[in-house]
């Protein structure tokens, strides 16, 4: 079974550790993009196409090392 594209997005951003805001800003100019998308909102296939992009974009770059992952910070 095909994961749905908010499950990848989640997935993405564990992996990332990147903040749903900034995903939505980067991959979309919709910083409400993840949470919408968490409250059902659907999307057309032209804005899957961006995200899957900027996902796997941003992983080649990780991959290449010219970025790193966002640490946590500690409370």
């Amino acid at each position: 079974m095909e994961k749905t594209l908010l499950q990848r997005i989640e997935a993405f951003l564990t992996e990332s550790r990147m903040p749903p805001s900034v995903l939505g800003r980067d991959a979309v100019h919709d910083p409400r993009l993840v949470s919408d998308l968490r409250g059902g909102r659907a999307v057309g296939r032209s804005v899957e196409c961006r995200v899957e992009h900027f996902m796997n974009k941003w992983r080649a770059e990780r991959h290449a090392g010219r970025i790193g992952v966002a640490r946590q910070k500690s409370v």
